[in-house]
């Protein structure tokens, strides 16, 4: 199922935009906020504590702080894609080469802490499914041939499983594997407080997007 459920969660928001074409803003804001509080709320109670066990802690602390700065760099390429920022470009026709590598280096790394971290998974999923949502948008209101958008999606679709046989079954990894999820700690960190500061108009939180974010942190907790 680790496998199999971060790839459905893509393909599938990605048939709920061809069916539904939403456009609620509102709504992706409410699903933006719950999801940014969730996964930062399972990555301070589930991996945060797990990467100091029989480590360095400033060591650990040194590839969480180049995870949030890899995060960074990435996102000179995705323009923020990874939390909900792409905008449509009704002229846009060549393949977004930059922006699928990046997402899909972002992807890959989201896989690694599953094989040690059960319900990481719960978090990985709950973020995916807006920014596929949104990406979907993307591609199908550009002037992509539908073949490049369902090209796009179903290789974006395979970056997390495959991240997570890589942590598995690849013996090379198999060292360096508390560092890479150190990493991936500082890119979740990044990702979800980014969203949450951005999850309103003007850096101001409503009531329900307050909500949201309590109710992500409360559910995460309670995993």
């Amino acid at each position: 199922m680790k496998y199999l459920l971060p790839f459905l969660a893509v393909l599938l928001s990605f048939g709920f935009v061809v069916l539904f074409k939403p456009k609620n803003k509102a709504n992706f804001k409410l699903l933006l906020a719950f999801s940014g509080a969730f996964l930062l709320a399972l990555t301070l109670f589930e991996l945060f504590p797990k990467a100091y066990i029989n480590s360095n802690a400033k060591v650990v602390g040194v590839f969480i702080m180049l995870g949030i700065l890899f995060q960074i760099f990435l996102e000179f390429f995705s323009k923020g894609a990874e939390h909900g920022h792409i905008h449509t470009n009704g002229e846009k026709t060549l393949f977004p080469w930059l922006l699928f590598v990046s997402l899909s280096i972002h992807a890959f790394l989201e896989g690694f802490p599953v094989q040690e971290n059960g319900t990481i998974i719960y978090g990985i999923l709950v973020h995916k499914v807006p920014i596929a949502v949104i990406l979907s948008i993307f591609l199908l209101g550009s002037k992509l041939k539908m073949t490049y958008a369902l090209m796009f999606i179903s290789l974006f679709a395979l970056m997390t499983p495959l991240g997570s046989y890589f942590a598995t079954n690849v013996d090379l990894i198999s060292p360096y594997l508390s560092y890479i999820n150190a990493v991936v700690i500082g890119v979740f960190l990044h990702i979800s407080t980014v969203i949450l500061f951005e999850s309103s108009e003007g850096h101001t939180f409503n009531l329900r997007k307050l909500l949201a974010i309590v109710l992500g942190i409360v559910i995460a907790f309670m995993l």
